[in-house]
């Protein structure tokens, strides 16, 4: 009877099992929502410890659903959710996250996330999230404010942001330490662009020390304090 029982629960899992990533940069994070995921039937198949990773892992796998944090090392989660939707378009979007102000959320839909969960929710909601999300509706937290739903319903353009996609990049790395070498070698570009992109960042942002450009990304969410 257990065998039976075992293959019967194979044999339901396997052709209709949801196809995941998880990027987090904590491995005890990505650990506890594979397990959970792993009990509800799920196939968590790649997982990504910064942004860039992630959204090879999704070029390279094409999963159902990618599960990212916001706040990833080297390209933040909204970042990371642009590039995972050019690379994979099928792929649902939930973004974990500890932020509900309201700016964080309306970019997130803006960039076209299907679900939106704070961390401070219980596990389950996860697992519902990732269910709603896979039937077509939009996922988002009890405690995400109705306002910000109804202004995003209301609103077609996206939330001031002055700096581009690159130009944010540049700005992560830059906040997470890293010198102009390091940002030209980690994106691929000469030493010459990557300090062009930092001198208009500071233009754009009036912001003329990396101390301030620092705390910029830290109030944007691209870095943690």
């Amino acid at each position: 009877m257990p065998v039976l029982g075992s293959l019967s629960h194979s044999l339901w899992r396997e052709p209709m099992s949801t196809r995941l990533i998880l990027a987090d940069d904590h491995l005890l994070v990505r650990e506890g929502c594979r397990s959970l995921l792993e009990r509800g039937g799920m196939d968590v198949v790649g997982e990504a410890s910064d942004g860039y990773e992630a959204v090879r892992l999704a070029q390279r796998l094409q999963p159902d659903v990618a599960v990212l944090d916001v706040s990833m090392p080297l390209l933040n989660g909204l970042d990371t959710a642009r590039q995972v939707r050019q690379v994979s378009p099928r792929t649902k979007i939930i973004l974990l996250t500890i932020h509900d102000e309201p700016q964080y959320v309306l970019e997130a839909l803006h960039v076209g996330i299907r679900g939106y969960v704070l961390k401070r929710q219980s596990a389950a909601d996860l697992t519902a999230a990732i269910r709603e999300v896979l039937g077509g509706a939009l996922y988002l937290s009890p405690g995400v404010s109705r306002a910000v739903v109804e202004a995003y319903l209301h609103k077609s353009s996206d939330p001031t942001d002055p700096l581009t996609a690159r130009e944010r990049q540049v700005l992560q790395l830059v906040a997470e330490g890293k010198g102009t070498k390091e940002v030209a070698a980690l994106l691929g570009i000469s030493v010459k662009t990557a300090e062009s992109h930092r001198t208009r960042i500071m233009q754009k942002l009036e912001i003329h020390q990396t101390a301030g450009l620092v705390r910029y990304a830290i109030r944007r969410g691209l870095v943690q304090a």
